[in-house]
């Protein structure tokens, strides 16, 4: 199943009633997360996914102007400033600048909630802000620093804000692979060692590979990357059980990890974990997703949905 909802059963029938043009039960299912932003962020962002080819968002603000519409308005209008830059698009600076001012208003609604400063650091990368960077970097890349700090004086480990921040330094968006191993591993670092942050590193590798180069695909068998996936293993799945929504991403990236490692021991329990679920990152880096996952899954001795 590649729903981004995955097992938060309410998120996916609230995305039914997005798609028909409904909002009440998206005002309820993002109210109940005032105090949880790691959910209120997952479900906006895959609500604003389903709204963004509609006027429900803007309808919705303008009917109930709450937080959670003043949230949705925000993380719709990002999304599509964001494709429309990608896409350059005439319209794309009026979309950004309409987006700005959505997440500001989003962020004076509800003070404490990061979320809003995130859909806003998403589009950090269209101007590629340049900050200075903190001590106890090599490459010291300049970057949006300064937004980042801010969001984590609100949230401290916040899971989105770490990744989107980490893309900044990509080389699609004008980065470098080293600036990039360089900030994943300072910030995964210094997240506690049962955090799915600590997957920063090795999603930076992912987003390094390069088909073309010697051996690329045995660069997850060196000591440095299986570490670190066995360390995640270790430290961090325990504790997926506990969570409120099966965090089907990070799995994803460590199953891949593991797999690529040699450890396919560890790759089925992980494999395991997920369910029934899938997302086609980091699949789809290497080819079509779901014959790269199904070929980790059989390399695991696990079936593969579907299949005969």
């Amino acid at each position: 199943m590649w729903h981004p909802a995955a097992d938060d059963r309410l998120l996916a029938s609230v995305c039914v009633d997005v798609r028909a043009g409904r909002s009440h039960s998206a005002q309820e299912a993002l109210a109940e997360t005032r105090g949880d932003f790691g959910l209120r962020g997952h479900r906006s962002l895959v609500l604003a996914s389903e709204a963004a080819d509609s006027d429900l968002a803007e309808r919705w603000l303008d009917e109930d102007p709450t937080p959670e519409a003043a949230l949705m308005w925000a993380r719709v209008a990002v999304l599509r400033a964001l494709r429309a830059a990608d896409a350059h698009d005439p319209r794309a600076e009026a979309l950004e600048r309409m987006a700005l001012a959505a997440c500001d208003r989003a962020a004076a609604a509800h003070p404490a909630d990061p979320t809003p400063w995130v859909a806003k650091l998403a589009m950090a990368r269209l101007h590629r802000l340049r900050d200075p960077a903190p001590h106890g970097l090599l490459t010291a890349p300049p970057g949006p620093w300064r937004l980042f700090s801010h969001i984590l004086s609100l949230d401290p480990w916040h899971r989105e804000a770490h990744h989107r921040f980490l893309a900044c330094f990509f080389t699609r968006y004008g980065g470098s692979v080293n600036a990039a191993w360089d900030v994943a591993a300072f910030l995964g670092q210094r997240a506690p060692a049962d955090s799915p942050l600590r997957l920063l590193p090795l999603v930076a590798l992912v987003e390094s590979y390069n088909p073309t180069q010697l051996l690329a695909d045995r660069v997850w068998e060196q000591p440095q990357w299986r570490s670190a996936a066995l360390a995640v293993y270790q430290n961090w799945l325990p504790a997926v059980a506990g969570y409120r929504f099966t965090p089907v991403l990070d799995l994803a990236y460590l199953a891949h990890a593991l797999v690529m490692g040699g450890r396919e021991f560890e790759a089925r329990a992980v494999f395991t974990a997920m369910g029934p679920y899938a997302s086609r990152m980091p699949w789809s880096v290497f080819g079509e997703p779901a014959d790269q996952l199904s070929r980790a899954r059989r390399a695991c001795g696990l079936p593969v949905p579907g299949a005969a």
